[in-house]
């Protein structure tokens, strides 16, 4: 069976653990932790990263299988051996995909490399060279020229996409339609988590919906010590990050809430975290005769490792829309795997819906 051969842009910890996540269920045969074992005819093993973008000076030129441990991702490491995957980093464009406080600060900051920008070409011939079919977005957040422009990559190469961050590329019409008439399928925006604060926050609020539960309240507020939230410090960089997260939670309550009632978004940074992250979560509502109540959780994950079970699967239906010829924005992946997609509905409506039209059935794996 032809691999379906992937390239990442930013190897970060998200990276690091779809890498490390691709060949733990290759070699072991492991089957624990996936959302899906198969969709479609296609295993985790038939996913093939070929192709790295970054740039860093301790990842642009090494293997993927070296760069994804260098500073400063600090996600998990659970493969112990890693074998070459003849996978290269190359050097790609910084635009604002760099966020000044995080240059020079550090190793856990940004250390961009020495060589110059690529240029659209050269990025379009690599990802060509590599015969790329699905291209991953795993920028930081912010980061929305530095998307358009790997998006304009993505577009002239021929080449699917999975936009794993909160730039609104699949939701926005036009991004959309560029997609659709070059006959190619994407699948996003913004990744949920396997099990993560916005999808745990979205279940709780649909629970409180069916039991006649009116919701007045509610935040989520979330720290961590990777890139991620180190990046996050700019708050200009974040605008789009609260959208999506809140707007995902507002589509599963009984009642959109008001701005000032529903407060959702990054925290704080804490160094010593570094990829676990914190979710503390509140609701406040009122039960049967007007009578107050709230819940409060705490939730701890490690963060990549909750995106790569999410970026695996929405990999792997990328593949299945390219063999029915299906492009633009599909529909049902995006709904489940992502926390913006151009069509909220419910988790168990969105994975109906995958069974419907792709006989795949989330949640399969024991």
């Amino acid at each position: 069976m032809k691999p379906i051969r992937v390239a990442l842009v930013g190897i970060g910890n998200c990276a690091s653990s779809l890498v490390q996540g691709i060949a733990h269920y290759r070699e072991d045969g492991a089957r624990a932790g996936l959302i899906s074992e198969w969709v479609g005819e296609y295993g985790v093993g038939d996913v093939e990263i070929v192709l790295g973008i970054d740039v860093d000076a301790r990842k642009v030129g090494r293997d993927l299988s070296e760069a994804i441990f260098a500073q400063p991702n600090n996600t998990t490491r659970f493969v112990s051996e890693l074998a070459p995957l003849d996978a290269p980093v190359i050097m790609g464009r910084r635009l604002d995909g760099v966020a000044g406080h995080m240059t020079g600060a550090d190793e856990r900051g940004f250390q961009p490399a020495d060589a110059p920008d690529a240029s659209q070409a050269a990025i379009v011939d690599a990802l060509k060279g590599a015969d790329v079919e699905v291209l991953v977005n795993f920028l930081p957040v912010g980061s929305h020229e530095a998307s358009e422009f790997y998006m304009t990559c993505a577009l002239e190469a021929g080449v699917a996409v999975v936009n794993a961050i909160p730039v609104f590329i699949a939701s926005d019409p036009e991004w959309e339609s560029r997609f659709r008439s070059r006959g190619l399928p994407i699948v996003g925006d913004d990744i949920k988590a396997q099990i993560g604060a916005t999808i745990v926050h979205r279940m709780l609020s649909q629970l409180f919906a069916s039991r006649g539960v009116g919701v007045d309240h509610t935040y989520q507020l979330n720290t961590g010590g990777n890139t991620d939230f180190m990046n996050m410090m700019d708050r200009e960089r974040i605008g789009s990050k609260k959208q999506s997260k809140t707007e995902a939670v507002q589509s599963a309550l009984s009642k959109k809430l008001d701005a000032s009632d529903i407060v959702i978004g990054p925290s704080e940074y804490v160094p010593w975290q570094k990829d676990n992250k914190i979710c503390f979560l509140r609701i406040e509502g009122k039960q049967f005769g007007d009578v107050p109540m709230h819940l409060e959780m705490r939730l701890s994950v490690e963060d990549s490792p909750n995106a790569a079970a999410c970026v695996i699967d929405a990999i792997r239906y990328c593949r299945l829309a390219r063999e029915r010829g299906e492009a633009g924005a599909l529909v049902a992946p995006s709904a489940f795997y992502c926390k913006h997609p151009p069509v909220q509905m419910a988790e168990e409506q969105a994975e109906k819906l995958l069974a419907t039209q792709y006989g795949a059935y989330p949640c399969a794996a024991e």
